[in-house]
């Protein structure tokens, strides 16, 4: 048989139950805020960050010397050691470039 003392105690097991899961419900909720402020609060550090960055590298290529401008007539003026320069094809080199030709012609 079931006793009042029984009803009872389920009543309060349920009204327990209930209660427990109306703050899990809240607990939820809150978290959920939270996450929205974490979210939105990233996105404006995001956009902090990349502003900083933006600064930073163009406050980089300001702080940068600028490369003088070559000055051609000091270039011209400079003469170039004869190692370097190419040396003057003869005549036997010449013969063999045209007669090349010739045969690539025929």
């Amino acid at each position: 048989m079931v006793s009042l003392n029984s009803i009872n105690s389920l009543h309060t097991a349920v009204a327990s139950a209930e209660r427990k899961v109306q703050q899990d419900r809240d607990q939820v909720a809150q978290d959920e805020d939270r996450l929205d402020a974490s979210r939105s609060q990233l996105q404006l550090d995001n956009q902090a960050l990349a502003k900083s960055q933006q600064d930073s590298t163009r406050a980089q290529a300001a702080a940068a010397p600028t490369p003088k401008t070559p000055r051609l007539d000091n270039a011209i003026e400079q003469r170039v050691p004869a190692g370097l320069l190419p040396k003057p094809p003869t005549v036997n080199t010449l013969g063999q470039t045209i007669g090349k030709l010739i045969n690539v012609e025929a």
